[in-house]
């Protein structure tokens, strides 16, 4: 059996408000299954690993062999919990303390 490869992405929300996860997830899943349907969403297997209020901040964790797909749905979003949003990718790494390390770099 062969072992999923991880990505993890380091992600800035740019919103005026603050969303709560579930709506941040909500905006993600419903971004994805816009564009690459229920069958593309459900083969991403993203996660939400870590939600920081006060920064903005969200680390999301996917596969590798659909990183293209998640990104491409990060960047369509323009709405989170009915306000105007945006979502940027600042680093993209294999492990958490990869990415952590890109961050502070």
């Amino acid at each position: 059996m062969k072992r999923v490869k991880r990505r993890y992405l380091a992600l800035q929300l740019d919103l005026d408000c603050v969303p709560s996860p579930k709506e941040f997830m909500d905006a993600v899943w419903g971004a994805v299954t816009q564009l690459y349907g229920e069958v593309g969403a459900s083969l991403t297997s993203f996660a939400l690993i870590n939600y920081d209020v006060e920064r903005k901040a969200a680390v999301l964790r996917t596969s590798l062999a659909t990183l293209g797909i998640v990104r491409a749905s990060l960047a369509s979003i323009t709405r989170v919990a009915g306000k105007e949003a945006a979502v940027h990718v600042l680093a993209v790494s294999g492990t958490i303390k990869g990415l952590r390390g890109k961050l502070k770099a």
